[in-house]
């Protein structure tokens, strides 16, 4: 019997090799962001393509995996204490990736602190603010004749890319050395792309941030990652 066989959501998206670890996800930013640490990790894994529509999370399966109906989610057979561990929310998975390799988290308590505060950053601003932006630059939002709420974003927008501006200052990377903190910030990065939005926040006037994507952008596991899983069947 397989460990899955417990899992509501492997009677969807049936785990073929139940030694590794399971990704549901679909390559939006968040949803690379678990990839492309399994990527840069060198972990095996099977990757479950769970669409954004509701008839995948909103089903009962992904939802008894991921209560807040989001990907990515994992389940890992081989959690450090010797069972299964499942886990929602990128941020956290790229955190317990890390930990579980002891790869781009740090040399010590205070770099793996550190490392950690510009995930949470990523997570509570720059993700938060940029899904907005694409809200009222490409999407529905767009449509609405008053432009304040997409003003709003667009000045946020503006702020949290001076913040990492000046934090990139003389470095290739947030915290020196590449990290998990790149691997949260730089999917979000070329969201703007997708939403048609560098203009709207004077992309070109951060050099350090472009220079940044540009180094991000080129990396081997990034290019595999932005397409993990398939996003057409």
């Amino acid at each position: 019997m397989s460990v899955f066989d417990k899992f509501p959501i492997n009677t969807k998206w049936t785990a073929e090799n139940p030694d590794l670890i399971q990704l549901y996800s679909f390559p939006t930013p968040n949803g690379i962001k678990a990839s492309l640490a399994l990527e840069e990790m060198g972990l095996d894994y099977e990757a479950h393509r769970v669409t954004l529509s509701d008839a995948d999370v909103r089903s009962p399966e992904f939802l008894s995996l991921s209560p807040n109906n989001k990907i990515p989610a994992i389940i890992d057979p081989n959690g450090p204490d010797g069972r299964p561990v499942t886990l929602f929310e990128s941020g956290a998975i790229l955190i317990y990736l890390a930990e579980k390799t002891g790869k781009f988290i740090g040399k010590d308590a205070t770099e793996k602190a550190q490392i950690i505060q510009w995930v949470m950053w990523q997570m509570g601003g720059l993700g938060p603010m940029f899904g907005q932006l694409g809200f009222f630059s490409k999407f529905a939002g767009s449509q609405w004749e008053d432009k304040r709420p997409q003003q709003r974003f667009v000045d946020e927008s503006k702020r949290l890319l001076n913040v990492l501006d000046g934090a990139l200052e003389g470095k290739d990377w947030i915290m020196g050395e590449y990290s998990i903190a790149d691997m949260a910030i730089g999917p979000w990065l070329g969201a703007l792309d997708f939403y048609g939005a560098k203009e709207l926040v004077g992309w070109d006037g951060f050099a350090n941030v472009v220079a940044y994507w540009d180094r991000f952008a080129a990396r081997p596991a990034f290019q595999a990652a932005r397409n993990i899983p398939p996003r057409e069947a």
